[in-house]
């Protein structure tokens, strides 16, 4: 038996196309005829507010396969008896790189030599190290322990928190008492209502004095307006690549906090972000066509 897989492209037939009992078809919403046949669709980046009456179409539809990490967007917009599978492990390497980029620019002190060679100065000074740094993780999935293997090779400490305690990683109970004792706090939960401002004023308040927080989540993961006053009063500095709001009106205070290192949620666009995305969604297929439940299918609220 085939199984029919809507996909948004020609890359998605490419990436199936080696993939048993799975046929692949470019999606068009225009034809009634492959709406109704497709048990499975892949959708494009960034279109849940587009195919939410689509799927609706589509009466033998059975799973719903990401190509992104995230799904705050598809929860409860995903028809009843039908699976939502993410694309865990695709972007979480590239997510790690931007975190150490933006560490390594605080404790290395890079956006001062980048001033210092602009206005042609050679200013000798000596650094931070990220060596030795205790690092608070808060979201022990995928992308925790891409974390967890690279600060290993930077002789960095890691502790991992996750939403229960387990084997070698901490609890979310646990983390009032953990967060003054860490050098920096990296935010990479799923959005969830739990997640919704976890990082507030309190939070921030634990932190101890010149700690780093760092934000590769999702922006309303933080309060906005507690961390500013943080920020404009010295006593912490921070890496967003996501804020609250998306993207940042003009005149917003992040733009010129001070001891912000900001970026326009960027984190996971990089090259071959496609054909990794693809590798992890064909796996997830694969599975699904053989009668089993993806490994990246989402239970609960995530």
């Amino acid at each position: 038996m085939t199984l029919t897989v809507l996909v948004p492209d020609d890359h998605g037939v490419a990436a199936l196309s080696t993939v048993d009992g799975v046929r692949a078809l470019v999606l068009d919403t225009s034809d009634p005829a492959r709406l109704a046949e497709a048990e499975v669709l892949v959708p494009p980046f960034l279109s849940v507010g587009k195919l939410v009456h689509i799927m609706e179409r589509m009466p033998r539809l059975r799973l719903v396969q990401l190509l992104t990490a995230g799904v705050e967007a598809w929860i409860g917009h995903v028809p009843d008896g039908v699976q939502l599978s993410n694309c865990r492990g695709a972007h979480g390497g590239s997510t790690a790189e931007w975190v150490f980029a933006a560490l390594l620019s605080f404790y290395r002190d890079l956006p001062a030599f980048d001033a210092a060679q602009r206005a042609g100065e050679w200013d000798f000074h000596v650094t931070d190290t990220m060596q030795d740094k205790r690092m608070l993780v808060v979201g022990a999935g995928d992308l925790g322990e891409q974390l967890r293997r690279r600060f290993d090779t930077f002789d960095a400490h890691t502790t991992l928190v996750a939403t229960r305690a387990r084997a070698g990683v901490h609890g979310v109970d646990e983390l009032p008492d953990l967060l003054g004792e860490h050098d920096a706090v990296i935010m990479v939960v799923p959005m969830t209502d739990a997640t919704r401002r976890m990082v507030d004023a309190e939070f921030l308040s634990r932190m101890r004095d010149g700690a780093i927080l760092v934000n590769a989540a999702r922006g309303p993961v933080v309060e906005t307006d507690a961390l500013v006053a943080e920020l404009n009063s010295g006593r912490l500095r921070a890496a967003l690549d996501v804020t609250d709001p998306e993207p940042l009106p003009p005149g917003h205070p992040l733009w010129t906090a001070p001891n912000l290192l900001l970026t326009p949620h960027v984190a996971g666009s990089v090259t071959g972000r496609g054909e990794r995305a693809w590798a992890i969604a064909a796996r997830q297929i694969e599975q699904f066509a053989a009668g089993k439940d993806p490994d990246n299918v989402i239970r609960g609220a995530y």
